[in-house]
């Protein structure tokens, strides 16, 4: 392809349309560069939010909005629907399942993370995680019709079984997940449920290390327990799950009959490292440089959960979503000075800082020069969190849901779909 000065315009290929790959394409819409953004999903997912969506606060148009809609307008950058198999580095390709191999000069691998059960992978049937909006769907499906057969049930074990939700993982979003559940299965339904009583549910948060948050400070980390502990979650640390299956989990000897199983204790990253022949952390990133680039392939960047790119302590920086939209808008403008012969500074990701909430008017935020917990922590994250949200629309309809939660404990998409 060539533009009216007779040159060929370069071919930039971005897998991955989450936090990421839009920023990158977002940056390069309107440049002199020809742009492919490749999704296996035709939307765009706000993550942090999936957890409210499994618990029955949003709904998924809230927190997803099309690749297409968000790229309307933006007219040299096309959205190709299909499932990344390969990369052809010699060939400089992208190689698809259902469409012919795509051409790239620069290539963007945003391709982010799945669940990983450390070798178990026979527990995701019983414990599915929150990666997708697929993912959130079928937990809410999980808990809501847990609480409708408990509604009915005569036989006592059966019933606490089906009132007992167990959460594996202590980061944001187990944190974020169990204390949600417990306020819908505590205080929500109780007040339509005739029969469900704020205090017939059990919520359990299990991690098998010393504390919560482990990327927080520890006073936060210790004000997140005591938070989630007075909604009445069960926090168990230092303790590890043994086996998992349809009808509970054992939590070191201990066999726990429970219904509904969420999983928040680990990722992996996609098969980027297995696409370009190189060696993978024990996560399955791909290390890279200071400038992001892939090893030995200086047109290959690779960023978000995908990457394992050094911070300033010795470390890695984390699969959180500030680092995959910085890293994005980054590579957008690496690639766009390259191309103009202009030299580029090594990436420096700017920490904003960490934030997890619990509840209703509890949350944590660490924000370098500050902490803050309880209501104004609780007020910081929903501010920052409708900010980021894709689209006016997105941030509105959250804003309002939000609002009408807090003052009814109302949950507003309790709907059970797929029932036959």
């Amino acid at each position: 392809m060539s533009d009216s000065q007779g040159g060929a315009i370069p071919r930039v290929v971005i897998i991955g349309a989450g936090f990421g790959g839009l920023s990158a394409a977002k940056r390069l819409a309107g440049q002199r560069v020809d742009v492919t953004l490749i999704d296996k999903q035709n939307h765009h997912l706000f993550q942090p939010l999936l957890y409210q969506v499994a618990t029955a606060a949003l709904s998924p148009a809230d927190i997803a909005q099309p690749i297409r809609s968000v790229m309307r307008g933006k007219e040299n950058v096309r959205v190709i629907l299909d499932t990344v198999t390969d990369i052809d580095t010699g060939e400089r390709q992208v190689v698809l399942r259902d469409s012919v191999p795509v051409p790239y000069d620069w290539l963007i691998i945003a391709s982010g993370a799945r669940h990983s059960y450390f070798g178990n992978d026979r527990w995701e049937a019983a414990a599915p995680g929150l990666k997708t909006v697929d993912d959130a769907t079928q937990v809410r499906h999980n808990i809501l019709i847990a609480l409708e057969r408990a509604e009915v049930e005569t036989d006592k074990a059966k019933r606490d079984a089906l009132l007992t939700f167990v959460v594996i993982g202590g980061g944001p979003t187990g944190v974020e997940m169990a204390g949600a559940t417990a306020e819908l299965a505590r205080r929500s339904t109780s007040m339509e449920f005739r029969h469900i009583t704020p205090h017939c549910s059990r919520v359990i948060l299990i991690d098998s290390g010393e504390r919560l948050l482990k990327s927080f400070p520890v006073g936060l980390s210790e004000k997140a327990k005591q938070s989630l502990e007075s909604l009445g979650v069960e926090v168990l640390l230092g303790i590890r799950i043994t086996d998992i299956h349809d009808k509970g989990v054992m939590i070191g000897e201990e066999f726990v009959p429970a219904q509904t199983i969420v999983w928040a204790a680990g990722v992996v990253a996609s098969p980027a490292a297995r696409w370009l022949g190189l060696d993978a952390d024990r996560t399955g990133r791909v290390s890279t440089c200071p400038h992001l680039h892939a090893p030995d392939h200086p047109e290959i960047f690779v960023i978000g959960d995908t990457a394992a790119c050094p911070d300033n302590n010795g470390g890695t920086l984390p699969g959180v979503a500030p680092v995959a939209k910085q890293q994005g808008d980054y590579v957008a403008r690496v690639i766009l000075r390259t191309i103009s012969g202009q030299s580029v500074k090594p990436f420096q990701y700017r920490n904003y800082g960490n934030m997890a909430t619990i509840g209703r008017k509890q949350a944590v935020a660490d924000l370098g020069w500050v902490q803050l917990s309880g209501l104004p922590a609780w007020l910081l994250w929903g501010m920052a969190h409708v900010w980021f949200l894709v689209g006016f629309r997105n941030r509105t309809s959250v804003a309002i849901n939000w609002l009408w939660n807090y003052v009814t404990y109302h949950r507003s998409a309790r709907l059970i779909t797929g029932l036959k």
